[in-house]
């Protein structure tokens, strides 16, 4: 499955063109490397994306297959690292 709709369907982003433009600033990385939108995710890759006051790093559990409810799409990820940054941590 392709990385930007992956992260609509898990809920973790909410709109797939919102996912698809993080992913074309460079802000996804996948297992360490950046990633574009089109990237498939295997379960057990980490993605790691940068927002303009947060880092979230999330582990694939699962890959779904077809549409996820909004209460289970916590089941196919793990946050691994979730830390928010203020303003003057932006230097």
């Amino acid at each position: 499955m392709r990385l930007d709709l992956f992260l609509k369907k898990t809920c973790v982003i909410p709109q797939r063109s919102v996912a698809k433009q993080i992913c074309d600033a460079g802000a996804a990385r996948i297992n360490g490397a950046v990633a574009k939108a089109s990237h498939d995710v295997e379960a057990g890759d980490r993605i790691h994306l940068e927002f303009a006051q947060r880092d979230l790093e999330i582990e694939v559990v699962d890959v779904p297959f077809g549409n996820v409810a909004k209460r289970d799409a916590g089941r196919y990820v793990t946050v691994v690292r979730d830390v928010r940054r203020g303003p003057a941590d932006d230097f």
